[in-house]
């Protein structure tokens, strides 16, 4: 089984929107100086063990940029450099609801200054949104493509507190649930490589593919620079999936998840300059080649162990 007129296995989310509009969506990564409840002490301090100081942020954009720079910035690259013509805003470092609503109201209207935008992609906590938010967030989709980005890595709780996460899988459930009524794509983050059994990562794969979720976006644990978890490495007391397991792992869950479910991400996690452990992460194509492979090899594809 293919997906969206290419030779993929799985429902891959660029092609999923070139499909959607036409052309080739290019995301504009956005850094709008939030912070996050997990690293200010309003949770507690220090954040996930995995958080790097930038949130997960993986551009080269400074929040001394205003949002609409970022914008014309990014539209000015990806043009030059792939000839691209439309584009979704990305809000990723760090927390991007951690903010009044009337805050927030103004940095989303300020990222949809062009006319080539066409979608609004918000990256947060579940423990971060509420009603109001949520409707503000709903207030856009009628006009642009409309995510929220939620991190779970695992709805496992023993792992969630193992990496300080600061929240529990019920926490996330209430989110979800209040995100879907408003009719705002989903998209969920998960992790592997959390020290955690084959069967319990499965059973993460299996809950998404209960829950229907929109998209996922699946990373590799990775140790970066000025992190708790390179503390952790450099002292040898924890190590990381192989390459090899890491693919298997990832063909695994992906045959569970629903085929409309679109896939974001699959491998790459971090700037190489940054990334400590394990190494092979920072050749992302090659990774992506090989889940290819490994899916052609079983001859499956996305959702074939789908139950629901």
């Amino acid at each position: 089984m293919f997906f969206n007129d290419t030779d993929k296995r799985y429902n891959q989310y660029s092609a999923y929107l070139k499909n959607k509009f036409g052309v080739k969506v290019y995301k504009i990564t956005l850094d709008a100086g939030f912070s996050c409840p997990n690293r200010d002490g309003t949770i507690s301090k220090g954040g996930c063990i995995f958080c790097d100081e930038g949130g997960s942020f993986s551009q080269a954009h400074s929040n001394l940029l205003s949002i609409e720079d970022q914008i014309q910035e990014g539209i000015k690259n990806l043009s030059t450099r792939f000839k691209a013509q439309k584009f979704m805003s990305y809000f990723q470092a760090y927390s991007n609801t951690y903010k009044p609503v009337k805050e927030l109201e103004k940095i989303y209207n300020s990222s949809l200054c062009d006319e080539r935008i066409v979608g609004l992609s918000i990256g947060t906590r579940p423990d971060c949104v509420d009603d109001e938010k949520l409707n503000l967030i709903s207030s856009y989709k009628d006009d642009y493509y409309t995510w929220i980005e939620y991190g779970l890595q695992s709805i496992h709780d023993k792992t969630l507190k193992k990496i300080n996460r600061g929240h529990d899988f019920d926490c996330f459930l209430k989110a979800y649930e209040k995100t879907k009524e408003k009719g705002i794509n989903v998209c969920v983050h998960v992790i592997l490589g959390l020290w955690e059994t084959h069967d319990e990562i499965m059973r993460t794969a299996q809950k998404l593919a209960q829950l229907k979720v929109d998209g996922v976006k699946i990373h590799m644990l990775c140790a970066l620079e000025n992190t708790k978890l390179a503390s952790l490495y450099n002292a040898g007391e924890i190590d990381f999936m192989s390459e090899e397991e890491y693919i298997k792992t990832v063909c695994d869950f992906l045959e569970y998840l629903p085929p409309e479910t679109t896939i974001h991400r699959l491998a790459g996690n971090g700037l190489k300059k940054k990334l400590i452990a394990p190494r092979w992460l920072g050749k992302k194509m090659d990774c992506l080649n090989q889940i290819d492979r490994e899916l052609a090899l079983r001859n499956s594809f996305q959702g074939c162990k789908n139950l629901y």
